[in-house]
């Protein structure tokens, strides 16, 4: 019995980053030691065993061989007499499939280290086509280092277009859709996600809606990238860089998706995509199972997003309706989550990466204003039920009238960029 540490632990240690997990194979054992030795076993369709001190997972050395359609048709062979180059073979990705000793020595059959010097991202074998999921993992990895340069391998690029032409993408799980997604949405450069999917056409599959807006133009005096697909990954990295907050780079992925469904006889305008686009999202968030709370700011996103960007040019009736609408009285942090996506859409443009949004900072003075004032004073004027309704919403009227004035001179020498429509 040998006991190896193999796959994204030895990976992270080579790059000199702290390893998330650690996992271990077993070579030259059988269940029946494992649990003779203390070892919990908690895998279903293969040995999997957690140590009785640290919890960490060992699994048996496996091979799999391809019997059914998508991910879950496997068969599984675990016994004594797999090797370690066996175990590593059946693995995604060369980078992942290093071996460590209990000395420290590396076992490297498939030149995994020369590609995490090379910044590749190449598969392991043949059967790295016989698993959709691993074009997410894939795509999550060029995400997760984009940092470093790292890239797919042009033969690896071609084996998934060949696993999307070949209907393998269409048998993913939605849940597993999401986790992914939700994974690579927590990386640097998430944006890397969405542009590998695409690279392979995965993204027409999985994420039509996405795929949609590439191609489509937009006005180039606010849209200097014109491309609207080349902009929305330019509002997620500006979002990366905001904030590591997932539900907020979720908004600012979603917040234009309704140009994508812009009638050709107005491109490059856009007029009424906000709304067009809430239907889109809310049928991609049914489809992949996304969380209310992701979905839920991506919508106010969707539906107001324009409204944050003209801000100085709304009527201050307006400005409270869009306080109500993003329900900022009531939930003032998923608020302050909504002017972060727009402070990103803004950003997300060539040109203007850089530019103040001072448009937030407007609309959080309103909320401010708004919330400063006393409903007992109110009250001991003598208002009461509508009349008590109605005079709070013009004392709010006014205080969001005073913001206005006060963000206009401000701003009359040096006018908040256009976040374009």
């Amino acid at each position: 019995m040998k006991v190896y540490l193999v796959g994204g632990a030895v990976r992270d240690k080579l790059l000199g980053l702290q390893p998330r997990e650690f996992d271990w194979v077993v070579v030259g054992s059988t269940p029946a030691e494992m649990l003779a030795l203390g070892y919990e076993q908690v895998g279903k369709d293969f040995p999997v065993f957690l140590h009785p001190q640290t919890h960490d997972e060992y699994a048996l050395a496996r091979t799999e061989r391809k019997t059914g359609p998508g991910y879950t048709g496997f068969e599984v062979h675990a016994a004594a007499d797999v090797t370690l180059e066996q175990d590593l073979k059946r693995r995604d990705l060369t980078i992942n499939a290093i071996a460590e000793d209990k000395d420290g020595n590396l076992f490297d059959p498939f030149h995994g280290r020369d590609d995490l010097d090379a910044g590749l991202l190449r598969h392991v074998s043949p059967a790295f086509s016989e698993d959709p999921v691993r074009i997410l993992r894939i795509a999550r990895f060029a995400a997760r280092f984009a940092k470093w340069g790292f890239h797919v391998a042009h033969g690896t690029n071609k084996l998934m277009r060949d696993m999307v032409a070949a209907g393998e993408v269409d048998a993913l799980v939605p849940e597993r859709v999401w986790a992914e997604t939700e994974k690579a949405l927590g990386e640097d450069h998430a944006e890397r996600f969405f542009q590998v999917l695409r690279g392979c056409g995965a993204l027409a599959r999985v994420f039509p809606e996405i795929d949609a807006l590439f191609g489509v133009p937009q006005p180039e005096k606010h849209h200097p990238e014109i491309d609207t697909g080349v902009h929305v990954m330019m509002v997620l990295q500006q979002a990366c860089l905001l904030s590591d907050d997932k539900q907020v780079r979720f908004a600012a992925l979603m917040h234009d998706l309704g140009k994508g469904t812009t009638p050709a006889d107005i491109l490059p305008g856009h007029h009424g995509h906000e709304k067009r686009g809430i239907d889109l999202l809310e049928a991609l968030c049914e489809r992949i199972k996304v969380p209310n709370e992701y979905r839920d700011l991506a919508i106010i996103t969707s539906h107001y997003h324009t409204h944050c960007h003209h801000v100085d040019e709304l009527k201050p009736a307006t400005v409270l309706r869009v306080l109500e609408g993003t329900d900022a009285f009531r939930r003032p942090q998923r608020f302050e989550q909504f002017l972060l996506a727009c402070t990103a859409d803004a950003r997300g443009r060539s040109g203007h990466e850089d530019d103040e949004y001072p448009q937030a900072h407007s609309l959080r003075q309103s909320l401010q204003a708004c919330n400063a004032i006393d409903n007992q004073e109110l009250l001991q004027r003598g208002y009461e039920g509508k009349q008590f309704a109605e005079a709070l919403r013009q004392e709010r009227i006014n205080r969001i009238r005073d913001v206005q004035k006060k963000f206009t001179a401000a701003n009359t020498d040096n006018p908040p960029g256009d976040g374009g429509e």
